[in-house]
């Protein structure tokens, strides 16, 4: 019998890509109008995506690959994060991110891998320190509460063998120009992104005479004629022996881990380019970047690369399985960022937000991947655990080397972990999730 998948319209994202927009126009995007056959299709050119296919140009450097896009390159997921590359454990169901010792040694050691992996492609590819820059991160605290976070969070560290700096309230000041933070965690291993300059940036470099990237060019369907999968979008197909879904939770679309993965959105807010004398007035360092001490905090950046000085706020978590924001909802985080924006920065108070979006991400109630084989020469490097850049980057490059009979130590951690388990909660999931993010929400304090 033939498989035959057929995939749902996408969902729509809320607001623009903020990073892409910031950014020239594009050439126009390149769209699949024909029938041609190859010996790979990978389906998303995110970071999975992007990935799986540099990581293939390097095991079979002989054989054709089709890299198929729905949208414009850095529309999507990948060109909406908060731009954090983090090598240590991250886990947004924990107080303080952390687990048990010997499994977050095991996931540091798979998440530098595939930051090494990307900083190789962005050496490779000469990105700017704009694009790619391995600086590290803080973990701001602007509470007693979050400062314990953060002692408590070193202390783990320290159980793991890894360096850390300790940052006093002074220190924090010196560094974002307010008087906001207690303290602050510095880990060095972290890269910082500037997501769609990244994506883009390196979707160009992979293009080659056997290499080719299509945009605006959705997947339909896909199924089985003989040893082959035939890839359909609008206006084309593709015939390939094998196919890699770098979809993360649009898995789900796909037909597949269906009950086992959650689907949330975040969402951020980007001022307007600061001027001359606001820079003055805000002093501090240019560029910064600071993940919350308690999970459901904001995360806040400040960049000065492409389209001026700016500050980014993210926070908000909404559990939404139909993949799609009421436009109601959407209001009412805009203005809940106006709020988290003005008491750090009450100089800009009432400082207007050029930008604001929402970002898919996709977690599994185990906190794992969905990763593996799931058909016949189709393979998954799904679910990225709201961790798309380092994760995303993890999946791509090991689903690669899964497909091609290859192996590593990162592809061994991968195949190692269980399966994601069933989403808890049957028909009042989504009350008792959003319940639950509600009341986190309310116990971050001033960390939100």
């Amino acid at each position: 019998m033939t498989r035959r998948i057929t995939v749902p319209p996408l969902p729509r994202e809320p607001g623009p890509a903020a990073w892409n927009a910031l950014l020239p126009e594009p050439p126009a995007a390149r769209v699949l109008d024909e029938k041609r056959t190859a010996d790979w299709v990978v389906i998303g050119a995110g970071f999975a995506g992007l990935a799986a296919a540099k990581r293939l140009s390097q095991l079979r450097p002989e054989d054709s690959i089709v890299v198929l896009e729905a949208i414009r390159l850095a529309d999507g997921p990948a060109g909406r994060n908060s731009g954090f590359m983090i090598d240590l454990p991250h886990d947004l169901t924990s107080e303080d991110y952390g687990g048990a010792v010997e499994s977050d040694r095991a996931q540091t050691r798979a998440n530098r891998a595939a930051i090494d992996f990307a900083q190789a492609m962005a050496e490779e590819a000469e990105l700017s320190e704009e694009a790619f820059s391995r600086c590290g991160k803080i973990n701001g605290a602007a509470t007693e509460k979050g400062h314990r976070h953060n002692l408590d969070y070193a202390q783990h560290l320290k159980s793991l063998g890894e360096g850390y700096g300790m940052l006093d309230a002074q220190a924090m000041q010196d560094l974002t120009g307010i008087g906001y933070y207690r303290s602050g965690l510095f880990t060095p291993g972290s890269a910082m992104i500037q997501p769609a300059l990244y994506i883009r940036s390196l979707a160009q470099a992979l293009g080659s005479n056997r290499l080719t990237l299509y945009e605006n060019s959705p997947v339909r369907g896909l199924h089985r004629q003989g040893k082959d999968w035939v890839v359909r979008t609008d206006a084309g197909q593709v015939t390939a022996p094998k196919v890699i879904l770098g979809v993360n939770g649009l898995i789900n679309d796909f037909g597949f881990y269906q009950g086992r993965l959650m689907h949330f959105f975040t969402y951020g807010s980007m001022t307007r380019a600061l001027t001359d004398d606001e820079v003055a007035t805000l002093g501090g360092a240019a560029n910064w970047h600071l993940t919350p001490a308690d999970p459901m905090g904001t995360t806040v950046r400040r960049t000065s690369g492409t389209g001026g000085h700016r500050i980014v706020v993210r926070n908000r978590f909404s559990f939404d399985p139909t993949k799609e924001v009421p436009p109601e909802r959407f209001d009412n985080i805009n203005r809940d960022h106006d709020r988290s924006f003005a008491v750090r920065f009450p100089a800009f108070a009432g400082m207007k937000m050029e930008y604001r979006w929402g970002g898919r991400i996709c977690l599994s109630p185990n906190n794992v991947g969905a990763f593996g084989e799931v058909e016949e020469g189709l393979f998954s490097a799904c679910c990225q655990n709201a961790l798309g850049t380092a994760k995303g980057t993890l999946l791509g490059m090991a689903a690669a080397e899964l497909a091609t009979d290859n192996r590593s130590d990162y592809l061994d951690y991968l195949r190692a972990e269980p399966k994601p388990t069933r989403v808890p909660g049957g028909p009042f999931k989504s009350l008792g999730a959003t319940a639950v993010i509600k009341w986190n929400e309310f116990r971050a304090g001033r960390e939100f």
